[in-house]
């Protein structure tokens, strides 16, 4: 017995080491993308991240052996059309709401997700929530709005594109619980590249090509390398340490984001919104534990 809880504790610290390198991977490649605003369109910088990200992807699923059609299981191809689609409109919300605001807002507003797909669950799916978890939920919610602020000077469209991104995110996750086992998750996030990719490219055959550098080439370059790290360290966290141990450390995202937002871009918080992020962490936490604490008891 003492060897499994050591050998569980190790899991648990490894998990969330994972997760946390996971976390600050996507917000390295949150912030490499960000510093391009205002020198490579939007679209341009999908689609040339993308080829990377795909490259990258592709490698990978070749070297799993799941980079075949065959992998996709035939009950899962309508269910996989709605996910890659609504992964392309969180990309595109997201990545507009981060070129146009402070990237520790934008992955703030992000972090309200499961308080969103408690509401959904509720409203939606009726499924039974207890008022403590609706509490949570309305905390949650009105650290949002501490952070959006709707009205005062500071406010902009980006905050909508973020609060956009969030509901993508919802339907995606909902689309993933319905997927089976049998489709490989490498699969589906090599599809979703490719899709994404090919976004970027028939957005920009409609427009003018711009110039980019060959700096901010390899700048997307090292972006798609950081997303990909972010994935793999995201599946591996999975795999080992609990649920319930390892999941909290995925709002050291927020500690990133704000680190880096000061160091890289100069943007420090306010009060308000360093408020605003500790009640939207505080909720998912504590609506992430009580969903926990129900199901063990269902």
């Amino acid at each position: 017995m003492t060897a499994t809880t050591e050998t569980t504790g190790a899991d648990n610290l490894k998990g969330s080491g994972f997760m946390m390198i996971s976390m600050a991977a996507f917000v390295v490649n949150d912030a490499l993308m960000k510093s391009l605003s205002g020198e490579v369109p939007l679209f341009q910088a999908i689609f040339i991240r993308g080829l990377f990200a795909t490259a990258l992807v592709g490698a990978f699923a070749i070297w799993r052996g799941v980079a075949r059609l065959s992998a996709l299981a035939p009950a899962d191809r309508k269910v996989t059309a709605v996910r890659v689609i609504v992964e392309i409109g969180t990309t595109t919300c997201f990545l507009t709401a981060l070129f146009n605001m402070p990237i520790a807002n934008a992955t703030a507003i992000l972090q309200s997700t499961p308080l969103a797909l408690t509401l959904i669950a509720a409203v939606v799916l009726r499924e039974q929530v207890g008022w403590r978890r609706w509490s949570a939920v309305f905390a949650g919610f009105f650290g949002v709005m501490l952070i959006v602020r709707p009205g005062a000077e500071g406010f902009n469209d980006a905050a909508l594109w973020a609060l956009a991104a969030v509901g993508f995110i919802c339907v995606r996750d909902l689309a993933t619980k319905r997927l089976s086992p049998a489709t490989p998750s490498l699969f589906i996030t090599l599809l979703t590249a490719i899709s994404i990719t090919g976004l970027g490219a028939a957005v920009t055959m409609t427009r003018t090509w711009e110039p980019v550098a060959t700096s901010s080439v390899a700048i997307m370059g090292l972006s798609a390398c950081f997303l990909f790290v972010g994935y793999l360290f995201s599946v591996m966290t999975m795999r080992v340490g609990e649920m319930a141990f390892v999941s909290p450390f995925r709002y050291s995202i927020l500690i990133w984001a704000i680190l880096l937002g000061y160091f890289v871009f100069g943007d420090l918080p306010d009060a308000l919104t360093m408020l605003g992020v500790a009640i939207v962490a505080g909720a998912g936490l504590y609506t992430f534990l009580r969903e926990r604490k129900v199901a063990a008891r269902r």
